[in-house]
């Protein structure tokens, strides 16, 4: 017996005039609302930030909800998978970004030149760094907004867009 199942052309034209409506993540997120940041939230991401195990550590640099205080403080973490996450979140303020630019980690710092929020100013020390990887993802990134049409990659918080231009420099 055979597990492939063969429908006729009425079959088929039925399941297709029945198909559910596809929703766009708009759509589908103003149906699945997020909960409510409340402040016992806030206090279980405070005494998370400060658990043994790195990976719980991560979670809380991971999360859009993270105070600042909790970003400075988990990007000095001695773990580099926790600074990574840090680098990594487009909610971190971009003072703690240049901070992180200068990172001894070269993951930490790729996780910078990758964050869609990076200053430009940052691009640019990012474009010189010591790392081969780091300059190619930089470049990787400056890549990207030209195939976007040059609309930038980010920085709108720190005031000017990152352009591919500042981004290729050697």
């Amino acid at each position: 017996m055979s597990c492939i199942r063969f429908n006729t052309p009425a079959q088929r034209q039925a399941m297709r005039e029945h198909s559910p409506a596809m929703l766009t993540a708009e759509e589908a997120a103003a149906l699945h609302p997020a909960p409510e940041f409340t402040e016992s939230k806030l206090r279980r991401l405070r005494l998370l930030a400060t658990d043994p195990n790195p990976k719980i550590r991560e979670a809380v640099a991971s999360s859009y909800n993270t105070p600042e205080d909790l970003f400075l403080a988990l990007a000095n973490d001695p773990d580099e998978g926790v600074r990574g996450c840090v680098a990594k979140n487009e909610a971190t303020p971009c003072d703690i970004l240049r901070s992180l630019a200068s990172d001894r980690s070269e993951t930490v710092r790729g996780w910078v030149a990758v964050n869609y929020y990076v200053p430009a100013d940052v691009m640019e020390q990012l474009a010189k760094d010591r790392s081969r990887t780091v300059r190619s993802l930089v470049k990787w990134k400056a890549q990207l907004a030209e195939e976007q049409g040059a609309e930038g990659v980010g920085a709108e918080r720190a005031g000017a867009p990152v352009t591919a231009a500042v981004a290729l420099r050697p």
